[in-house]
């Protein structure tokens, strides 16, 4: 049993998981066993606790994670501490303090917490107010250069905007236009990981405009080809501006005196250039600047020296590969790079996906699985591997890696959707409605969910309101076989067996499938419309891989069509 504290301050100032990370240190420090399992997301949370690590500001090269990796931290933190929680013998309560003024990282972690511990004896007691800790902060631009870079590296991308904004506070370009420059391309860089890519681009604007200094309007250049190429909204990213600013990049890096460095920093930006060429239809000239690449990299690094730089390369071949439609290539691609950085879950991914479009289940399952620890608890890895477990007949699997997948992100749709599926295939209809209405506060429009609880408002004697949910389906979404059939089958069930029919006419349309046709037939019997029962009976049996009951149904319908016909 750990000593309980009076009280965890939390104030954005003592920085990203500010009490928090204190909290679950002893945890760990009470029950190291539940500690390592929770390894990856204890040690990014609190790097203390790993014996091995180094500052990640100081790794070589530094790995830049999503913004949205701190939900899945947060959940398997949470994860960790209901563990432990249930092995109290009594209540505990844990206070935190100056939660209204915490860090972001701080609040989502509280928030994942107070959803998962329910009525665990544990209690979260938390209050915007309580004592303050001196902070011990170093004022000097050095030191806030390297808390920058440190929470850059770590992914906390609102700490790293509030101690980029400070930096460049402190000092101006006309008399410290080194550390101005990295607290600029530092708060460039997180607001760009949150979404505010626009400002970003300003602030490479503001930097040209400043100096002419080579080495920072090239790096300014390729940071502004990035954002055109895949920061900016959708709407406002431009593959010409991308290509122009490379170019002055790449133009920029030809003067660099140092040969080697001239040779890494083209490489590096040519990959920019590769990728907008496999964009625009031309993965031939793509794949042949990556080799190159990679010939000249070779040729400049000694054995060993910056593998990870050589697997994102290779990273990059490997979709070139599978964009020139050889997977086998981009496979056998994505099991170098793997070989040369490990820890990387982004390559077990898209490793599993070439296993899946192969048919080996189970392999993508294990990579997925990799991917899931190192991530750790990617919600795609969690939602790609419930599909695989639901094609493999194991509903139950994909029911808790989906119920993983909305934890972590509850906005995720499609696991929504084949949540709430699986719920209506095993007849748990208040789930599915409950899943169903959840999904559509969020997406009010989503056809999937208005589709599905239709379905189950059918199934609860709901006709008037499955009809209206269908007909919002299909205005959403007019090719939704789905929605059609449903909404024919309410239409047959209310009597207007014509609408019905109407309906399946256009889910057949739609679909070779044989339920829409099986369900026509069965419309256009009540309709004595026998001679073209048969043929939509006649056809589905012709289907391949039909169920035994379905099968069994048509037979026995098509005999009833030929029966009546034979008068």
């Amino acid at each position: 049993m750990i000593d309980v504290p009076d009280g965890y301050d939390c104030h954005r100032d003592h920085g990203p998981y500010a009490g928090v990370a204190a909290f679950l240190g002893r945890l760990a420090a009470d029950r190291p066993r539940l500690a390592s399992g929770h390894t990856v997301e204890l040690y990014a949370i609190a790097p203390w606790l790993d014996p091995v690590a180094r500052p990640a500001a100081e790794e070589e090269p530094i790995r830049f994670h999503p913004a949205r990796r701190t939900a899945c931290l947060a959940y398997g933190a949470a994860e960790f501490t209901a563990a432990w929680a249930g092995t109290l013998r009594h209540p505990v309560t844990v206070r935190f303090d100056h939660v209204a003024d915490a860090d972001e990282t701080t609040r989502e972690l509280l928030d994942a917490l107070t959803r998962r511990i329910g009525s665990a004896p544990l209690r979260l007691d938390l209050r915007d107010g309580g004592a303050r800790e001196p902070v011990a902060a170093d004022p000097t631009p050095e030191a806030t250069r390297a808390a920058l870079g440190d929470s850059l590296a770590r992914g906390f991308y609102h700490h790293a905007a509030r101690v980029a904004s400070r930096g460049r506070a402190a000092v101006t370009p006309e008399g410290d236009l080194r550390h101005w420059w990295a607290f600029t391309t530092g708060l460039a860089t997180a607001l760009a990981a949150l979404d505010r890519a626009v400002e970003a681009l300003d602030l490479y604007h503001e930097a040209r405009a400043a100096t002419d200094d080579p080495k920072i309007t090239m790096s300014a250049a390729y940071a502004t080809a990035m954002l055109y190429a895949r920061h900016l909204p959708a709407a406002e990213q431009d593959p010409a501006q991308a290509r122009h600013w490379l170019e002055q990049a790449l133009h920029l890096a030809a003067g660099l005196d140092d040969p080697r460095q001239r040779v890494l920093s083209t490489v590096f930006y040519e990959q920019g250039i590769a990728l907008l060429d496999s964009r625009a239809g031309e993965p031939a000239r793509a794949l042949r600047l990556i080799d190159d690449g990679l010939a000249r990299l070779t040729k400049v690094l000694a054995p060993g020296e910056r593998p990870q730089d050589l697997a994102r390369l290779r990273h990059n071949r490997a979709q070139v590969h599978l964009a020139l439609g050889d997977p086998e290539q981009a496979l056998a691609e994505l099991d170098t790079v793997i070989a040369h950085d490990p820890g990387n879950c982004e390559y077990y991914v898209d490793r599993a996906a070439l296993h899946r479009a192969a048919g080996r289940s189970q392999a993508a399952i294990k990579d997925y699985g990799t991917a899931i620890r190192l991530g750790p608890h990617l919600p795609e890895a969690y939602y790609n591997r419930a599909v695989l477990q639901q094609e493999r007949g194991r509903a139950e699997s994909a029911r808790d890696d989906l119920e993983r997948v909305l934890a972590i992100d509850p906005g995720h749709l499609d696991a929504r959707i084949a949540l709430v599926n699986l719920h209506v295939e095993r007849g748990a209809f208040d789930a599915a409605e409950e899943g169903a209405r959840a999904g559509l506060a969020l997406a009010p429009q989503e056809p999937a969910l208005l589709c599905t609880l239709g379905l189950i408002r059918s199934e609860r004697g709901g006709l008037a309101e499955a009809d209206e949910l269908l007909t919002r389906a299909l205005a959403g979404d007019p090719e939704l076989v789905e929605a059609w059939t449903n909404r024919a089958a309410v239409r047959f069930e209310h009597g207007d067996v014509a609408a019905a029919v109407a309906d399946l006419d256009r889910a057949v349309a739609l679909s070779a499938a044989p339920v829409p046709r099986y369900n026509r037939g069965t419309a256009l019997m009540r309709l004595a419309r026998w001679d073209e029962a048969a043929r939509d009976f006649t056809d589905a049996l012709a289907q391949p891989g039909l169920d035994r009951a379905l099968r069994r149904d048509l037979r026995a319908a098509l005999a009833r069509c030929r029966h009546a016909m034979a008068g």
